[in-house]
């Protein structure tokens, strides 16, 4: 899920852990490598997530990234700029070869039979993207020509996407595919994947590869329905099987019965819908679904539980298939997920998953479900969305990779989601949003994850009450205990291009109401954040608890506070900070700070208070790759000059009240009327003019309400709306009211039309006031020339 735009809609501890004291091996800058193997020697050395001990899913392949193999091509990053093309790389580094007989080469570490590699081919002029092919070398003789394509890749503008490179906004550039070598290869063979020509593509970039010994296929079940031999399924993918996969699936079912999917290729135009069956197959390796509808577009291959309108389904496994789709667009009203529907009782095991929109978007209410031990690959949405009514379900033991939105995410839409766990899975490149989030839901668990690459409008790990139908009203709020426990997260967290600052890698956002759940954040690693590592934004959130934790870089601060709340932290430690104070933080003691013991590298008192957000330092394993080097080790205590006579340790109390010369209104707690989609009246003070609160539209009058904590002498009001062109003139009919009890409200200035014009006043207004003593202040909106609902993105009180 994205961020501001709209859209649909504990035992092993610390010790498991990545180190970022890695030696300096090389600059930032792209190296043009003549000779192999020169780009070894080139690459920055950057934590793999798939080394961490005991954490992440168990994955059968051995990775290797192309930046620390032979080659004559050229090392591209680190960058995480958003739109470039390292920023979506593993490790945020690649090399493209852009001439015949350039080539990255590996050399195996274990026997292996098969590959996928990841990899970037330009678009073409009109967006459907083009066709190559590369060679697969072994120890130099030419195996086979591999294909690639960039139809799956390159989206522009702003979400949901198009496939328009007239747009802006590039981005999603890279894609995998995957090819058997027809024989186990022994330890220490050469594979190279070469250019043969450049006439279908100018550029091949190559992030990684991964080899992997696939067993034999699996046989037929003792009993078993066959698709192919009992109900005359094409393995070919000639024609059209949808009917007698369905046929077959429905005889499973009715005769208890399991059916088996045998080796081949089958093509499906629509959902195979299940109920009471195993649907099983040789291998994700072997037995492959695939295809589209050629005429109805929102017609595509995937397996899907009946909806809960119709009874949902239950007890169905599915295992030991791939689901590989033909999806090249976002299109949010089309269920075109590799699997979907309602699924109680029931299990995905071992199941492939690519080019579809979603991995698996589960919608219930729906009870106990797993998927386990399976992949999720190049999708245009989320990897799993458990969405609305999931409960006591489990993601565990997945590898999750260039998602396009989420990579792991409950969202509980009007219907409750309750005990869910996300467990031991890994969550790489997610190209927008978050690696893993919990939107809402009670009794949430997170934990035994590696989560790393960010890429934009997002974090690692996210517990927020956001997106429409999150409230406690319908009891879908964030509540009971959130558990987020033993995770570790690499260069996760990055710059949302609608706020213009850093999302930190652990983040918290109260948008639609205060979070009032306790959240627990224990024995986990936060390494490398490309800004803050921790982040709170929008509305409060009120019981965190940080415990065992160990911050390891990052680019801005270890602490980015824009908004109220109250967390304890114990045994936190933080190194290689990059601003030399760790902490920022407007809202002042609205944001209480209880401290255990333990802690080190976080805490500054006064904590920075700017008006502009300082460029990240990344330091990809501990090199510094832009601005100024962060200090080697933040101090523990603060200085001894000056003052003469600090204290030896950082007081336990918050930050005073910001003085009154400053805007009162940042950072405290507001009401609203009401809000539509995710604008919330958080945004109107939170600091940031690009974000905005825009009220229940067609229904005025509409109102914000601010405490300023206590009753203080106003004289000044400035409102703003995004100074952005886009923004049109408009007039806003409003008063302004004050109240030193929440009751009874006064008037401080009579209602009247107020313009705001990006050309001329920047969007933004002042309303002079007699300072009357107010403590709750609220703004009355009862027109807007420029759309039917009430619209601000800061409201800002001053003293003087």
């Amino acid at each position: 899920m994205t961020l501001p735009p709209r859209r649909r809609l504990l035992r092993r501890g610390i010790s498991a852990s990545v180190s970022l004291a890695l030696a300096v091996a090389g600059t930032a800058t792209a190296v043009v490598l003549s000779t192999a193997p020169a780009a070894q020697a080139a690459a920055v050395p950057a934590p793999s997530p798939l080394d961490v001990p005991g954490r992440g899913a168990s994955v059968p392949f051995k990775e290797q990234e192309a930046e620390y193999a032979a080659t004559n091509g050229t090392l591209i990053g680190p960058n995480r700029l958003y739109g470039s093309l390292p920023s979506e790389a593993s490790g945020r580094q690649a090399v493209t070869l852009d001439a015949v007989g350039e080539y990255v080469e590996f050399t195996l570490t274990a026997p292996a039979n098969a590959m996928t590699f990841r990899y970037s081919l330009p678009d073409n002029s009109a967006g459907t993207g083009r066709d190559a092919a590369v060679d697969l070398r072994v120890n130099g003789n030419t195996l086979k020509s591999v294909p690639v394509t960039s139809k799956y890749g390159w989206y522009y503008g702003g979400y949901p996407f198009n496939n328009n490179p007239g747009d802006t906004n590039p981005h999603h550039f890279y894609d995998e595919t995957r090819t058997m070598f027809g024989s186990t290869l022994p330890t220490g063979t050469k594979i190279r994947l070469q250019v043969s020509s450049t006439a279908a593509s100018p550029t091949f970039t190559i992030d990684l590869a991964d080899f992997e010994q696939v067993a034999a296929p699996i046989g037929k079940p003792a009993g078993a329905l066959d698709v192919v031999t009992d109900f005359g399924a094409d393995p070919t993918g000639a024609t059209d099987s949808t009917a007698k996969i369905q046929a077959a699936v429905d005889a499973g079912r009715t005769q208890g019965k399991q059916v088996y999917l045998p080796e081949g290729t089958f093509q499906v135009r629509d959902h195979i819908v299940v109920d009471q069956v195993t649907l099983a197959g040789a291998g994700p390796w072997y037995s492959v679904l695939t295809g589209r509808d050629p005429s109805n577009r929102a017609k595509a291959v995937g397996v899907y539980g009946k909806y809960a309108n119709q009874g949902g389904s239950r007890n169905v496994t599915l295992k030991n298939f791939a689901i590989i789709g033909d999806i090249r667009e976002r299109e949010d009203n089309d269920q075109v997920n590799a699997i979907g529907g309602a699924m109680s009782d029931s299990t995905v095991d071992n199941v492939w998953m690519q080019h579809t929109k979603c991995g698996a978007w589960m919608d219930g209410p729906m009870n106990n479900f797993t998927i386990k031990n399976s992949r999720i690959l190049d999708q245009t949405a989320d990897g799993v969305n458990f969405h609305m009514g999931v409960t006591n379900s489990t993601v565990t033991n997945t590898f999750v990779r260039n998602s396009g939105d989420d990579g792991l995410a409950m969202w509980a839409e009007n219907v409750p989601n309750v005990n869910n766990k996300f467990t031991f899975n890994t969550v790489i490149l997610p190209i927008l949003a978050n690696n893993i989030v919990t939107y809402g839901g009670k009794d949430i668990t997170i934990s035994d994850n590696v989560m790393s690459d960010t890429i934009t409008n997002g974090g690692g790990l996210h517990v927020a009450n956001r997106y429409p139908g999150v409230n406690s009203g319908q009891g879908t709020a964030v509540s009971g205990t959130t558990t987020a426990a033993r995770n570790t997260l690499i260069r996760t967290g990055n710059n949302d291009y609608n706020w213009q600052f850093g999302v930190g890698a652990v983040w918290f956002s109260g948008l639609n109401e205060p979070v009032n759940g306790t959240i627990n954040v224990t024995d986990s690693e936060i390494l490398d954040s490309s800004y803050a590592a921790i982040h709170l934004i929008e509305g409060s959130t009120n019981a965190l608890n940080f415990n065992n934790i160990r911050i390891d870089g990052a680019g801005t601060y270890a602490l980015q506070i824009q908004s109220p709340g109250k967390a304890t932290f114990t045994n936190v430690k933080a190194t290689h900070i990059a601003q030399p104070n760790p902490i920022h933080n407007c809202v002042g003691s609205g944001f209480q700070i209880t401290q255990g013991t333990g802690n080190s590298g976080w805490y500054a008192n006064p904590p920075a208070c700017t008006g502009q957000w300082p460029a990240p330092v990344w330091t990809n394993g501990g090199v510094p790759q832009g601005g100024t080097n962060p200090p080697t080790d933040p101090p523990t205590t603060p200085p001894t000059t000056p003052p003469t006579t600090p204290p030896t340790t950082p007081p336990t109390t918050p930050p005073t009240t910001p003085p009154d010369t400053g805007n009162q209104a940042q950072g405290r707690p507001i009401a609203e009327s009401g809000h539509a989609d995710v604008y919330g009246a958080g945004n109107a003070v939170d600091g940031n003019a690009n974000t905005y609160w825009e009220s229940t539209n067609n229904a005025f009058p509409q109102s914000v309400t601010v405490d300023l904590g206590a009753a203080k002498a106003i004289k000044r009001v400035v409102l703003k709306l995004p100074p952005a062109t886009a923004w049109a003139t408009r007039t806003q009919t409003l008063s302004v009211l004050g109240s030193t009890n929440n009751s009874s409200f006064s008037t401080l200035k009579a209602s009247a039309g107020y313009t705001f014009n990006p050309s001329a006043n920047g969007n933004s207004v002042t309303i002079t006031l007699d300072g009357t003593s107010t403590r709750y202040l609220r703004v009355n909106i009862t027109g807007n020339t420029g759309w039917p609902a009430g619209q601000l993105s800061e409201l800002e009180a001053y003293t003087s």
